[in-house]
Formats: structure tokens, sequence, C-alpha cells
């Protein structure tokens, strides 16, 4: 079967796949990587099996496979053109997988300061990388060892989709099929996805179309405003990195992980305190600062992470993909200080219990689809002003400098973004990947010139913390001091 008259799927962008759109156009700021070290058979990573993988998930997901159109600024689309074959589908999956050799840190480097590896052409890109050193894939009775990049934009999806997809990629790689039945498997998706239903096929909604609606009126929308404004205007904080420019981005992402037993002993702790490793580590971090730098501890420390909104959305009944943007922000303001004299670990763990209650007034606040909403359009008018004024000063358009005004206002400045994805365990069910072992992941994104983000999440029983970071973008070692007091900090108020 093929089609006849294919057609072309659109759908405009909401603020917020906005908001990280725009940026991205000149060189990939917040395109998205996922990597994965595993040992598997040669024989499940052959090149014809992965595709056909890749290609089956496509299908299933199609803003993997879809490009963007900028119109203008209020009108960006994702466009997607159905495949008029099944062996369309496979063709288009080899165009967007690409075999290598080299290391890890190798492959991230490439991605994260070599060239864009994508494009408003090609929103996702799959990269599998032997090891030198292991056997050749015609030996038999061994493993190697592999590294995968599962490659996408941010506006595409977000974490919780990308770690999803890895699942499903290696299930679906591990299956007690041959290729051909693989093959078939793929051939039914596009006869399920593109046959009869073809006419009523469409594209993932955008977070905003999936917010619940709310009733009121635009009284209700003035007060929804005056209460996002009154809590932004309650976010105080003065501390930063210091920064330096002239220097060419470079990101760099050191890692580490603690063995099993000693996550475990630090879970444990954490679950005798009553807070969770995610509270933890904002405790943790607030510790590291004030042991790194004190100019100004009269002023709050504040810091932000993303808020998962995937469980108040209504169900798009239309398409069952989970690749879609679904997060907002909030944030934890903390003291800067710590106490002349007392318990560090008292003033940690008091701490890291303020963090926990502030996580949980954020996501369970009574406005929170309202708050979801207005943060939305703030950022994506916000993206839309600034891509203006990057285009305009490309162009030769000089704008007048913007009137200075008194701001007697406190600052509102975070000093660190943190990605807290919790134990990823509870998604890769191991045991379902007979074929393949897992055991290093590692996350994070290209960055603009000046960025910092922390992760902390548990894979494979351990616990793993990364710190990426334009290590051309900070004055002096600050950063370095930082992340040893963070490590330190753990060591002393964790074990």
């Amino acid at each position: 079967m093929r089609l006849q008259n294919p057609l072309r799927l659109e759908r405009g962008l909401g603020h917020t796949e906005a908001s990280y759109y725009l940026p991205s156009r000149e060189s990939g700021v917040n395109d998205m990587y996922l990597h994965l070290g595993f040992s598997a058979d040669p024989r499940t990573t052959q090149r014809n099996r992965v595709a056909l993988v890749w290609a089956l998930l496509r299908l299933k997901h199609p803003l993997l496979a879809s490009a963007v159109e900028m119109h203008d600024y209020n009108d960006i689309r994702f466009v997607f053109n159905p495949y008029p074959s099944p062996e369309g589908a496979l063709v288009d999956a080899n165009k967007n997988l690409d075999y290598r050799t080299g290391t890890k840190d190798e492959l991230l480097d490439s991605y994260l300061n070599g060239p864009r590896t994508l494009s408003a052409d090609r929103l996702s890109r799959l990269i599998v990388s032997q090891n030198q050193c292991s056997p050749e894939p015609n030996a038999t009775g061994h493993w190697a060892d592999y590294d995968l990049l599962i490659c996408t934009t941010h506006f595409v999806g977000d974490g919780m989709a990308l770690h999803q997809f890895a699942h499903d990629f290696f299930t679906l790689l591990s299956m007690e099929k041959t290729d051909d039945e693989l093959n078939a498997m793929m051939k039914e998706e596009w006869h399920v996805r593109y046959g009869d239903q073809f006419s009523e096929m469409t594209l993932p909604a955008s977070l905003e179309d999936r917010l619940p609606a709310t009733s009121g009126g635009r009284l209700h929308e003035l007060a929804s405003r005056i209460d996002f404004l009154q809590s932004q205007d309650k976010l105080i904080g003065g501390q930063f990195f210091p920064k330096r420019s002239g220097r060419p981005r470079k990101t760099v992402v050191p890692t580490i992980a603690f063995d099993s037993e000693r996550t475990r002993k630090m879970l444990k702790l954490c679950k005798a305190h009553s807070v969770s490793i995610s509270s933890a580590l904002f405790a943790l971090c607030n510790v590291a600062w004030a042991r790194t730098r004190n100019e100004t501890p009269h002023l709050p420390m504040l810091m932000y992470s993303a808020l998962n909104l995937r469980s108040y959305l209504t169900p798009d009944e239309l398409n069952d993909s989970y690749w879609f943007l679904a997060i907002s922000y909030f944030n934890i303001v903390l003291p800067a200080f710590l106490p002349s004299s007392g318990d560090v670990a008292k003033t940690f763990w008091l701490r890291a219990k303020s963090a926990r209650d502030q996580s949980a007034r954020a996501a369970k606040h009574k406005l929170i689809i309202s708050r979801s909403r207005e943060m939305a359009k703030e950022r994506g008018d916000r993206a839309r002003c600034w891509a203006k004024e990057d285009d305009d000063k490309a162009r030769g358009l000089v704008s007048p400098p913007p009137v200075k005004v008194n701001n007697s206002n406190p600052p509102a400045t975070a000093l660190i973004g943190l990605s807290l994805l919790g134990n990823l365990d509870g998604i890769y069910k191991h045991a379902t990947y007979p074929k393949v072992k897992l055991h290093t992941l590692t996350t994070g994104s290209r960055q603009r010139s000046g960025a910092m983000l922390l992760f902390g999440y548990t894979f494979v029983g351990k616990l793993w913390v990364s710190l990426g970071y334009d290590e051309n973008g900070f004055e002096d070692d600050v950063v370095h001091r930082f992340w040893q007091n963070l490590l330190g900090s753990m060591e002393e108020l964790l074990l």
C-alpha cells in the first residue's frame, strides 16, 4: 500500500515550545541529548536492526520526524509530511542514524561544542558509537561496549519523554524477534497510523492546549495574572557566579556516580529526615555555595527547577505519543549564609526540609494551572522579544538603548538550575533488555555562553550527580571550587 496523496500535517508551536525554538535557531541552544553506555551482543546493534526500531518509534512519535517552519515570531509551525510507504519510513530513519567509533567524551564534546547536529529540518538524530577496544562485530560469544546518543530539540519534548523513549528503544531492540519480524512490526505500525484512520491523524497537542480550561471569563484571567505576578515578586535572589565574556563557549560535564552501597546509605539517611534526595541536593548546593563565596550573605540564594506538568494535562484523544513538551518552572529560596557557630548538619537538614516544602507548595498549589499558563505566555513573549532584537542586530539595525529606570525591587537572580530526575530505574525496566546491559547515563543540552545546570538522579542503583557548565564563561576557578565543595558536602552530610 502507498499513499497517493499524502497529507501535510501542521500545527502551531505553543508559547513554551516557541520559548525553546527561538533561541535554538543560531547554534542549537537547548538541543537535548541523552547518553547511555551499554554492553550488548554485537548482533543486537547491527545497523539494520537499529534502523528498524528507530523507524518504528518515529512512526509512533511524529514530532521526532517533523520539521519547523517560521513565518513570523507569532507564526511558527511543526510540519510533518507522512511517509508514502513503510520503506520511506525506513529510508528516513537511516538518514537520521549515524554510526561512529570513539569514546563517550569525544561523542559528548562533539555534540555540545562542535557544529550543530540538529536543525529546523532535522529535529532528532540517533548516534551509535562503538568503543574502539571492543571486539569486532563478527566475534561470537563476546559482548561489545557501545555509547548511544539520542538527540532531539527541546521544543519537541522534555526529559521524561527522552527516558521513556530510551526504555522503549532498548525493549524493542532486545525482543526475541528476527529483523524480518521487526520489519513486519514496522510495516504494521505504518498501516495502523496511515491506513483507514489516516484522515484522523494529528500531531501531539501543545502544552497550552492541554492545560485544563478554566471558567470565569475576563475577571478570572485578571485575577490569575495578578496572582502570578505576586508569586514572582516573592522571588528574591542575590547570589550569582561571576561571569566573563569574550571567549568561545566550551561546555564540560563533570560527573560522579556513587556506588550502590553508598547510594543506599544516602537515601536511607534522607528518608530518616523525611526528605528526598532531590530536596537534599537543593540544600547541598546551598551549603556548597556558602563555602565557596560569601560576599553578600544578606541576600538570599535563588535556585530554579523544572516542574513536570504531565499529570495535570487533559488527554489527547487523537494522539497517543508521549513526545511533547510538558514543563513549567518553580523556584527555591534559601538563606545564603551558614551560622557562624553551631552544627552545619542541623542547618543543612532544616534547609532540605524547606526545599521540600517549597517544592510541594509549587506542585500542589491550587492555582498551578493558571500559573503555568501565565508562565508559558511570559516565557513565549520574552523569547519573541529577544529573538527580534537578535535578528535586528544581525541585520545591522541598532535599537536605542533602553531607558534606565531606578528599580527599588530586590534582585531576583538565580544562582543555578537543578534538573532532578528522581529514580530512573522506575522507567528503565532492565529485566526487559536481556540482550543489553545499561551501565552509564548522562544527559544535558547544548548551552548558551555562561550557562550552568546541575543534574541529579539514580540509575542502575547508583546516585549520579553532574554539572554541565561553560568553563570559559565564569571567572577564575569559582565553579571548580563550588563543585569540590558540593562533593565534599555530600561526603560530610550524607555519608
